[in-house]
């Protein structure tokens, strides 16, 4: 069963993925974090010192979302960022703590990512406060120069 709900993910047939399908194919702090809008524990996450160049992609669809580039340390506890690619997310309100906050949904599979707020750095002003879990790190792969 999990090897077609992967291939349905490979297809790019995200929306015939159901609630079950995605408890059967992530792991329950995935599910929780992705599917019901979870945050790990501060300072816990695997990305947070993550410092080498590379793509971050949605740990359950492996869309890519975020560049390196834009990472930074904000001191807060989990992976920030100034920027996701372009095109990758979504930005959604949410209110589910009484706190009304901008929810960061990847575009494709609709996963939760974590929050954006208005307090990062230049140039955009923005800080994207993102999930560990949510993510997996992809680093380049060195280009290696022919001479001819």
């Amino acid at each position: 069963m999990t090897n077609s709900i992967r291939e349905r993910i490979s297809l790019g047939n995200y929306n015939s993925i159901t609630h079950e399908d995605w408890k059967q194919l992530l792991s329950p702090q995935e599910f929780v974090i992705l599917r019901q809008g979870g945050t790990e524990t501060p300072f816990s996450g695997k990305y947070l010192h993550e410092k080498r160049a590379g793509t971050y992609v949605t740990a359950d669809c492996n869309i890519p979302v975020f560049r390196s580039e834009q990472k930074y340390d904000s001191g807060t506890g989990w992976p920030s960022f100034w920027a996701p690619i372009e095109g990758a997310v979504e930005l959604r309100e949410d209110t589910t703590n009484g706190v009304p906050r901008i929810e960061v949904i990847e575009r494709m599979c609709q996963s939760h990512l974590g929050h954006v707020f208005n307090d990062g750095p230049p140039p955009s002003g923005k800080r994207y406060c993102i999930n560990s879990v949510a993510l997996k790190f992809i680093p380049d792969q060195p280009v290696e120069f022919i001479e001819k």
